[in-house]
C-alpha cells in the first residue's frame, strides 16, 4: 500500500492537494548568486542566493520572504567539463520548491564545510550558531529581503534551523527541522546511553570525503556516486578556484568524529580542556530559551529514522509548548528515502512532504490564508492501517495495556501465579544484520529493513502472547519494565518488539536500548520534555550493578504507530549486545542476565493499545 496522503481525512485540505493548487508564479535563474560573507572573526563563508525571476529574465521586483538552509554537504557541486547531473543533491528539491513560489533561498556552507574558509571545531558547533546569526543580519539588509526568515532542511541542516531560531533573532519567524535531533547525545550518537560504534566511524568517513575533497571517497556514498560531481563550486569571485583550494587546505584540521564523540561518554559532561562545551553544546535543546515564543516548528520524523529522530521530533513538539508547533510522523526512514511499511507497494514516499513543508511557511512567513489554522496539529502514519491519522495531543493513545512474562515463555494479562526467572547471556558476537534503522544515518543506502527478521529473533530471548481477539493499534512508546539481575556491574540490554502473525510470519515493530550504568529516572528537564522515562545520562546519576541483585528497569521502546492484525501475537525480545551496531558493554565480560517474573518483582511489558478504530 501507499503512504500517499490523497484523499486522506486526516487533513482539512491534503498536503498534495494544497501543492497542486498553490501557483509557482515566478521562475527559477540559471544559476544562483555566489559570494563570500565575512563573519566577525575574518572567517569568509560561501552562499548561494537563488531569487525569484519573472518572464523576461530578470529578478522580479518587490520584496520577498527568505528561506536559509545551512548545510556541511556542500550548497553546490561543481561539475566537471561536459558532465551532467544534481549540482544541489541536498538542496534542491527546496529552491526548486520555493524560489518558483515567490521566496528567496540562502543556501549555505557552514564553516570548515564546501568553499567556506574556516575549521569545524566541532559537531554543529556553537561558532556556526553565531554564523548563522550575522547571515541572518546579512538577509534582513539587503533591497529584495521583507525582513521574514524561515530555515529547514533535513538532518544537519535541520537542526541548524533550531540552532538558528535559538539565536532569538526577530527576523527569524518559522523553521522547519525535518529528521532533525534534538538531543545528540540521546537522540543520534548514544542512544540508551550506549555508543554506536558504526556511526561515528562511517559518518567521519562521509565528512573527510566531503571537507577534504576526496572524490575517490565520496562515491562510495549512493547520494554522490555520479561521477560528474567534480567537488564544492567556487564562488563566483574565484572563478579559477584560487581561493577554494586555500578553504580546503583549512578543512584538514577539522575536527574527526569517532575521536570527538568518545569524549562525551557522559551526557553534558564538559570536555576536561573547556568547562563550557558538552554534549549539550552541540543538540538543539540547549538553545530552546532563545527560541521565541511566536516561532513556529514544523517538527517531521519517521518511525525508521535512526536511533531516536523520532524521540526528538517528538521532544521538539513537547518542548515548545508556547510555539506554534506542528507534528509529522510518517512511515519513513532517515530523510523519507524509503517507505518502510512492509505493506507498501512502493519504496519511494509518495507522501506530499514538500507541500506540508510549503503550506507551513505559506501559513507563517507569507501570511497567507492556507487553512493550516483549521488542522490538527499531530499527524502520524499508522502501518498495517497504511492510513494517515490526527490527533490533538502527545501521546495519541492514552490507553495502556500490560502483558505479563510468564513461564514458558508467555506473555500473559494477569501477573503470574508463582514467582520464577528467565535467563539470558549476552551474545556478544550476535547483532542486529544490516538493513535496519541505523544504516540510513551513517550514510549507507538501505531499502530493505529486518527482511530477515524471523531468522534473527528466533536466536533471542522471547515471551509471546495469546493470540489477539481483533486487531489493536499501537501508537506511541511501548515501555519493557524489567526486573533483572547481572552477573557483571553493568550491561547493555535490547528489548524487541515483533508481531508473529497468524501464519508464523514475524514482524519487527520496534526497539529500545538501555544501558543499564543509566538506568536512574529523573524527571524530564524544561528544555527536554518527554512522554518516556527520562534518563540524564550524566555522571553524577550513573551507578554500576550490585551483580546478582535484581532492580526494576525500565526501557522505554521507540515510537511507532502499529496496527497488529487480529490473530496475531505480540512478542518481546531481550538481548544484551547488537554486535553490529553497538559497543560492548562491559567490554569482554558478556553478562549473564537474570529476568525475574511472578511476584512483587514481576517483569512486564506495557503498550499503548487500543482497538483498531
Amino acid at each position: 500500500m501507499s503512504d500517499s496522503d490523497r484523499n486522506s481525512p486526516a487533513w482539512q485540505v491534503t498536503p498534495g492537494d494544497y501543492l497542486a493548487r498553490r501557483e509557482a508564479g515566478f521562475a527559477l535563474p540559471a544559476a544562483p548568486q555566489s559570494r563570500y560573507l565575512t563573519m566577525r572573526d575574518g572567517c569568509r563563508i560561501a552562499v548561494d542566493l537563488w531569487l525569484p525571476h519573472g518572464p523576461d529574465g530578470a529578478p522580479a521586483e518587490g520584496q520577498v520572504p527568505t528561506i536559509l538552509i545551512l548545510t556541511p554537504y556542500y550548497r553546490r557541486f561543481r561539475l566537471r567539463p561536459g558532465g551532467t547531473g544534481d549540482v544541489t543533491p541536498n538542496a534542491g528539491k527546496f529552491i526548486n520548491l520555493f524560489v518558483p513560489r515567490g521566496y528567496a533561498v540562502l543556501v549555505v556552507d557552514v564553516r570548515g564545510t564546501g568553499a567556506s574558509f574556516g575549521t569545524r571545531d566541532s559537531f554543529r558547533s556553537p561558532k556556526e550558531r553565531e554564523d548563522s546569526r550575522e547571515i541572518a543580519d546579512w538577509v534582513v539588509a539587503q533591497p529584495w529581503s521583507d525582513g521574514r526568515i524561515g530555515a529547514t532542511g533535513i538532518s544537519y541542516p535541520g537542526a541548524a534551523s533550531d540552532f538558528l531560531a535559538g539565536t532569538g533573532h526577530p527576523a527569524v519567524r518559522a523553521i522547519a527541522p525535518l529528521f532533525a535531533v534534538w538531543d545528540t547525545y540521546a537522540d543520534n550518537y548514544y542512544p540508551g546511553g550506549i555508543l554506536l560504534k558504526q556511526l561515528a566511524r562511517s559518518y567521519d568517513e562521509l565528512m573527510v570525503a566531503m571537507d577534504h575533497d576526496r572524490r575517490d571517497l565520496l562515491r562510495n556514498y549512493v547520494y554522490y556516486a555520479n561521477p560528474d560531481l567534480a567537488g564544492p563550486h567556487p564562488v563566483d569571485e574565484d572563478p579559477d578556484g584560487t581561493l577554494l583550494r586555500e578553504a580546503l587546505h583549512e578543512h584538514l584540521a577539522n575536527f574527526r568524529q569517532p575521536d570527538f564523540m568518545g569524549e562525551f561518554r557522559f551526557r553534558e559532561d564538559p570536555l576536561p580542556y573547556d568547562p563550557d562545551f558538552s554534549s549539550a553544546s552541540f543538540s538543539p535543546y540547549s538553545v530552546r530559551d532563545g527560541i521565541q515564543p511566536e516561532v513556529a516548528v514544523l517538527a517531521v520524523s519517521g518511525w525508521m529514522d535512526g536511533a531516536g529522530y523520532a524521540n526528538g521530533a517528538i521532544s521538539r513538539f513537547l518542548t515548545l509548548r508556547e510555539n506554534p508547533v506542528h507534528l509529522l510522523l510518517g512511515p519513513w526512514d532517515h530523510g523519507a528515502r524509503c517507505n518502510v511499511s512492509p505493506w507498501r507497494n512502493r519504496v519511494e514516499p509518495e507522501f506530499a512532504l514538500l507541500g506540508e513543508v510549503l503550506r507551513f511557511f505559506d501559513h507563517y512567513l507569507l501570511g497567507q490564508d492556507t487553512g493550516l489554522a483549521a488542522e490538527a496539529r499531530i499527524h502520524y502514519f499508522s502501518m498495517h492501517a497504511e492510513e494517515w491519522r490526527s490527533a490533538a495531543a502527545w501521546p495519541p493513545v492514552e490507553e495502556r495495556h500490560r502483558l505479563h512474562l510468564d513461564a514458558g515463555h508467555a506473555l500473559s494479562p494477569e501477573p503470574p501465579a508463582a514467582a520464577g526467572e528467565d535467563r539470558v547471556r549476552a551474545d556478544f558476537a550476535a547483532g542486529s544484520g544490516s538493513g535496519t534503522r541505523y544504516e540510513r544515518i551513517a550514510g549507507i543506502n538501505s531499502t530493505i529493513y529486518y527482511a530477515d527478521w524471523s531468522e534473527r529473533q528466533a536466536r533471542l530471548a522471547g515471551w509471546t502472547s495469546t493470540p489477539l481477539p481483533e486487531a489493536m493499534e499501537l501508537t506511541g512508546h511501548a515501555i519493557a519494565e524489567l526486573w533483572l539481575a547481572a552477573s557483571e556491574p553493568d550491561a547493555a540490554l535490547f528489548a524487541y518488539l515483533s508481531e508473529v502473525e497468524a501464519d508464523g510470519t514475524v514482524r519487527y515493530v520496534t526497539e529500545g536500548l538501555l544501558r543499564a550504568l543509566h538506568r536512574k529516572e529523573s524527571p524530564a528537564p524544561e528544555a527536554c520534555r518527554t512522554s518516556w522515562p527520562f534518563r540524564s545520562f550524566r555522571r553524577a546519576d550513573a551507578a554500576p550493578l550490585v551483580p546478582g541483585q535484581a532492580e526494576r528497569i525500565r526501557i522505554p521502546l521507540l515510537p511507532t504507530s502499529w496496527v497488529f492484525a487480529a490473530g496475531s501475537r505480540i512478542r518481546l525480545s531481550v538481548a544484551g549486545a547488537d554486535a553490529d551496531h553497538c559497543v560492548q558493554v562491559p567490554h569482554g565480560r558478556p553478562p549473564l542476565l537474570t529476568l525475574l517474573r511472578g511476584g512483587d518483582r514481576a517483569s512486564a511489558l506495557d503498550l499503548p493499545l487500543r482497538p483498531r478504530r
